[in-house]
């Protein structure tokens, strides 16, 4: 009876070493590729969120200054039709030297 015990007990210790073995494989992959990942995002081209939101906030300033902008053009085109079409214009762009 005694040589049985052995056998088991041998058994058991050989799969609590096989058990911790493997686990202590399965948290060296989960580390392997974490820090793969981690080199991969790295390497790639994304942006942080803080310059996501500045980008976003600085293209809807820049449609807004646009609808005021064609606002202001079409005020200006019925103004200049009404005083009689396009030949009182002024013919230089707006901020050019003159």
């Amino acid at each position: 009876m005694q040589s049985e015990n052995c056998l088991f007990e041998d058994f058991v210790r050989m799969m609590n070493g096989a058990a911790g073995t493997l686990a202590g494989m399965g948290r060296e992959a989960e580390s392997s590729m974490r820090e793969k990942m981690r080199e991969f995002m790295g390497g790639a081209d994304f942006v942080s969120r803080d310059e996501f939101d500045a980008v976003k906030a600085m293209a809807a300033a820049a449609r807004d200054q646009n609808q005021v902008l064609e606002a202001r053009i079409a005020a200006l085109e019925a103004a200049a039709k009404a005083k009689g079409g396009p030949k009182s214009a002024p013919t230089s762009a707006p901020g050019a030297a003159s």
